[in-house]
């Protein structure tokens, strides 16, 4: 692909979006490019998951100041953790009365589908070092009990972030990463790859990385995927 081109030129692109992966399929073709798309991760909530209910609960009580969501799904999945043991409404109610953080679109788009709206939401490519740079801003943090809610992982160079620029980070983690349900179309991206037949690999996430590389590792083909990338 020429770096001066606006365009993929007809290359073969290899991409492992899951969720949006009509989107993803229509952009690359949008840009001239053959799309290959195969889903690479499903999120698998928590369940049941104790850590969510007495994180809402905190922040009913008024021990969590603010509370920052990095995922539209995983608003929705705390949510769902925590119904049937908490009153959703008050829960609700406790987030509109104190500092929410929404780290982009998605998160900002669970909370309004659901009455609320954040206090502040981080700028693109709302990656936390842009979520740092509005707590610098905007967001004192320094004494306050923050809550944070995680994407499948833990992302400790957010943590360290605001730990020291003196915060109480509370985290709560209500889903985590498997593979998609029909792993077939990651198998034959992943063969393409090493055989040559694709062009460009395009990844959104670090975890797409993770499960292409999992998936080679179960079939003894990580060295000769290595290589072809």
């Amino acid at each position: 692909m020429n770096a001066n081109s606006p365009d993929f030129q007809k290359l073969r692109v290899a991409a492992l979006e899951s969720r949006r992966a009509d989107d993803m399929a229509r952009l690359i073709e949008r840009h001239g490019g053959v799309a290959h798309v195969s889903p690479s991760m499903r999120e698998i909530p928590i369940r049941p998951n104790r850590a969510a209910v007495d994180f809402a609960y905190r922040v009913i009580t008024g021990q969590i100041g603010v509370v920052i969501l990095m995922t539209g799904v995983g608003f929705k999945f705390l949510l769902s953790a925590i119904e049937g043991d908490v009153d959703r409404q008050r829960f609700l109610d406790a987030l509109s009365d104190i500092t929410t953080i929404a780290r982009g679109p998605k998160p900002a788009a669970a909370m309004k589908e659901v009455g609320l709206t954040p206090t502040y939401r981080v700028d693109e490519p709302n990656t936390w070092r842009e979520l740092l740079q509005l707590i610098d801003r905007q967001v004192p943090v320094a004494n306050q009990h923050v809550g944070l809610q995680e994407y499948g992982v833990t992302n400790p160079s957010l943590i360290a972030g605001l730990e020291a620029r003196g915060a109480t980070v509370e985290t709560v983690r209500v889903y985590g990463w498997d593979y998609p349900e029909d792993v077939g179309p990651l198998e034959a991206n992943l063969r393409a790859i090493i055989a040559g037949e694709r062009d460009v690999l395009l990844l959104t996430s670090a975890h797409q990385v993770v499960n292409l590389l999992r998936l080679a590792e179960s079939q003894g083909l990580v060295a000769p995927l290595r290589e072809a990338l």
